[in-house]
């Protein structure tokens, strides 16, 4: 199976025209011009960024997540494949509907329509593990459901089972492999990713955050609903907001980005160091701005711990 999934690989990396990127590497620039026009593949007029965020999208949900840290690290990427990798943020194709359905129906044990007052098919958010719909209760009150990817953890196993075969042999041909210690890697993102798959894991990280910041004038956490939450479907209060890269929309917005700015230390450094509980995957599809300048949060999927120790370590370190 691991070979099947590496000849797939290639296939997709030959199909959307990948070993460009490495043929216009600024050190193969010094090889002969008709040899690099031998080796580089035609175009099919796709600009690069492009073609490789379709190629992560085809490739899956480890090879998405892989495509959206690359997109906040501007600083080792060309700005045109990071503002093309920054689409996989929340922007992934979604499953069908029936599927989502389905989904719902199983947990629920009823009809969609019996759950919900009104339920959208077409998804707010589509990302490498889920997906949101917005809702409204019986009651009234607007919300967001969260649901898991159909067969997503079988998916997530196999790409894990072909990544630590690739550890394998990294730490077997690289003198320097097993110093960066692949496996451990490996082993660090499957964790990740099993809790992810789990959205009443989910569910509670975001109400121990709520609770945090209960009473913050910076940051605003939406409400989980439990009784329509569970390990697959993860029901929670509708936030109303600005992506926070949408910057112009802040300015119009009368939004104070300098205070804004302020905001967002304050906000990060009581998470680490007053709490020692912190949101882990803050890019920016998962940070809206409200009209009055408060923070919201989004997606509870990974979430991080410190001990005394490590608080105290970190910040003998900001002192120093």
């Amino acid at each position: 199976m691991r070979l099947l999934r590496l000849l797939r690989i290639i296939q997709v990396i030959v199909r959307h025209r990948l070993d460009s990127l490495v043929l216009d590497h600024e050190r193969l620039r010094l090889l002969p011009p008709w040899l690099l026009r031998a080796l580089r593949p035609a175009s099919d007029g796709l600009p690069r960024g492009q073609r490789l965020r379709m190629a992560l999208e085809t490739l899956g949900p480890i090879f998405v997540k892989f495509g959206q840290m690359l997109s906040t690290r501007r600083d080792l990427i060309p700005p045109d494949i990071a503002d093309e990798l920054a689409l996989l943020q929340d922007r992934v194709p979604p499953f069908p509907s029936e599927q989502v359905v389905q989904t719902l129906e199983r947990v629920y044990g009823r009809p969609v329509e019996a759950v919900f007052a009104q339920f959208d098919l077409q998804p707010v958010a589509s990302a490498s593990v889920a997906q949101v719909h917005f809702a409204r209760l019986p009651d009234g009150r607007e919300v967001a459901v969260k649901v898991l990817r159909p067969g997503i953890a079988a998916v997530i196993g196999k790409d894990i089972a072909l990544l630590d075969t690739a550890a394998g042999l990294l730490e077997a041909v690289w003198a320097d492999g097993r110093r960066l210690r692949p496996h451990e890697v490996v082993a660090e993102f499957r964790k990740h990713l099993v809790d992810e798959l789990d959205l009443m894991l989910e569910a509670a990280s975001a109400s121990q955050l709520r609770r945090n910041f209960d009473a913050s004038p910076l940051l605003r956490v939406p409400e989980v609903y439990w009784d329509y939450c569970a390990p697959g479907v993860m029901t929670m209060q509708r936030m109303h907001g600005i992506p926070i890269s949408q910057v112009d929309r802040l300015r119009e917005a009368g939004i104070d980005i300098p205070r804004l700015a302020r905001s967002g230390v304050e906000i990060f450094f009581s998470q680490v160091f007053r709490d020692g509980f912190f949101h882990a995957d803050m890019h920016p599809g998962n940070i809206f701005v409200a009209a009055d300048g408060k923070y919201i949060a989004l997606d509870f999927g990974i979430m991080g711990t410190l001990t005394d120790e490590d608080k105290n370590y970190l910040a003998q370190n900001f002192l120093a």
